[in-house]
């Protein structure tokens, strides 16, 4: 703010004052613009540079961030030697199978010039990568019937013809097999292809399959799929972290509400660390309340954004609330995006990512030692602890220094406000610094969204909610979709029993069955 003698007359007081005020709104209008044509048109990665690298920048002149009480808690680095890699293209998968085709000379050039026969030496062996491209076919099921030829006409002993029973189909009366349910939705929820994309190359493999068709074919299999949905959600309310994150959808035709409004898909991932779970939501809000619902009753961690509608979990008994970093990190790394160039408030800016790296380069290091639960809480004391405790008194003596309502000072202030949430990482081994597992799984449902755009109806939402969750937590426990899709389809039918359902979960079924054919 501009200094202002004593002496000065009340109006010019007022005018210098408006003018100041006026300053700070362009200044923060200004830097909302950069940052909106930064986000639009520039990097997506928020990847920071190696702060613990002895490596200085290159035409930097700010100084290096941090102080004495910083490069404490610098961790020692161990650099291994360096071993150059061989160019060249990788080695084609030895699984694959192999076509041999032998290119051989004449028998001519196999007679030498002194009449002698050439014998054979070696071979000269280079392999390509083919690709056989993908054909229709049709399964006849045939079920021969059967008759007694002395017993025509007589029915006291009972009937006399015989059938087998018809085989337990994922959609009754269907044309559609459960490789080719498989592939349809594998295509759309994993690898984000639209039906009606789809519906364009079936014609070309010659078979006429409309989109209408194929979005009821994932309807009605969302539904036959509810059971397993049921014991994902006991899976994941089972275990010691929930993560939970959500993201707009747009559905329309919604009754009581206008195409444009938005509406969520809300994730929850949780259950045991070696075999987790996820559960997509639809819900036409974003109140805390579908959260609320899912977690009554849960005991455990819950790892979260800092969105007001998980504000419950704070007060929820037995619950122990935890933030998430990365969202911290990404308020500062956007006041750098809207800067464009070194200043004295982005290099504030720079300066907590620095703090914000060291906390990921514990975790890393932690990682990299494969150290289990007991241990990584012990560091964590021991160095993540101390560090935090400085790295907010900087940012109190900090947030003195900047506007509140620039996007620095609500970088600081967002900081500090979920400081309690952030901290309580250090307390548990099994949290992590930040909620990336569950944004990682709510990507591909985003991916796909920039594809198909928005829903028809709440029930097609709905549907896309459930089989999101099953390939998503297939994807979590390192199974290939269409051949898990594949194998449950073909075995969901005659599943009986909640433990023959359970047993066709992802995280239990038979590795054996979930391979390529």
């Amino acid at each position: 703010m501009t200094s202002i003698p004593a002496d000065t007359p009340e109006y010019v007081q007022q005018l210098i004052a408006e003018r100041d005020l006026l300053r700070e709104q362009v200044d923060l209008l200004l830097a909302q613009v950069k940052l909106l044509r930064a986000q639009l048109f520039g990097r997506k990665s928020e990847k920071m540079a190696d702060i613990l690298s002895p490596q200085l920048p290159l035409f930097d002149e700010q100084a290096a961030a941090g102080d004495q009480a910083e490069e404490a808690y610098e961790p020692e680095v161990q650099v291994a030697p360096h071993s150059r890699r061989k160019k060249g293209r990788k080695p084609l998968p030895e699984d694959l199978p192999r076509v041999e085709v032998v290119h051989d000379v004449s028998a001519e050039a196999k007679t030498c010039a002194c009449g002698g026969e050439k014998s054979r030496i070696g071979e000269d062996v280079s392999e390509q990568l083919d690709m056989i491209p993908a054909r229709m076919q049709v399964i006849r099921h045939i079920r021969p019937k059967y008759a007694c030829r002395q017993c025509e006409g007589v029915e006291d002993q009972g009937p006399t013809v015989v059938i087998a029973p018809a085989p337990e189909q994922m959609i009754a009366k269907s044309i559609a097999s459960p490789g080719l349910l498989a592939h349809v939705l594998t295509a759309k929820f994993a690898d984000a292809l639209p039906f009606y994309r789809q519906e364009g190359q079936f014609a070309r493999l010659g078979v006429e399959i409309g989109r209408g068709v194929m979005c009821g074919w994932a309807m009605k299999v969302a539904r036959r799929c509810e059971p397993l949905l049921e014991l994902m959600q006991e899976e994941i309310r089972s275990g010691p972290v929930v993560n939970v994150d959500e993201t707009t959808v747009q559905v329309l035709a919604e009754i009581g509400r206008a195409a444009k409004a938005k509406s969520y898909m809300w994730v929850f991932r949780g259950g045991a660390p070696e075999r987790p779970a996820l559960v997509f939501q639809y819900q036409p809000t974003r109140s805390g309340d579908p959260a609320a619902v899912f977690l009554r009753g849960y005991r455990g961690c819950v790892q979260t954004d800092g969105y007001i509608g998980y504000d419950f979990l704070d007060h929820q008994p037995g619950v122990i609330h935890a933030g998430c970093w990365a969202h911290a990190r990404r308020k500062f790394n956007d006041v750098l995006k809207a800067a464009g160039k070194p200043a004295k408030r982005e290099g504030i800016a720079d300066e907590a990512l620095g703090w914000i790296g060291k906390l990921y380069k514990i975790e890393a290091h932690m990682r990299e030692a494969g150290l289990d639960q007991e241990a990584i809480y012990r560091q964590r004391q021991e160095q993540a602890v101390p560090l935090l405790a400085d790295f907010r008194q900087w940012l109190l003596a900090r947030q003195r220094e900047v506007p509140p309502r620039s996007l620095l000072g609500k970088a600081i202030a967002y900081t500090l406000s979920q400081w309690k949430r952030l901290q309580r990482y250090v307390e548990h081994g099994l949290l992590r610094l930040d909620n990336n597992s569950a944004e990682n799984a709510i990507r591909p449902f985003v991916v796909g969204r920039k594809n198909w755009l928005f829903s028809g109806t709440p029930q097609g939402a709905k549907a896309s909610a459930a089989i999101y969750s099953i390939i998503e937590t297939a994807k979590a426990n390192g199974l290939e979709p269409y051949w898990y899709l594949r194998a449950l389809f073909e075995r969901l039918p005659a599943a009986g029993t909640k433990a023959q359902i359970k047993a066709l979960l992802p995280q239990y079924i038979d590795r054996n069955l979930v391979v390529a054919r």
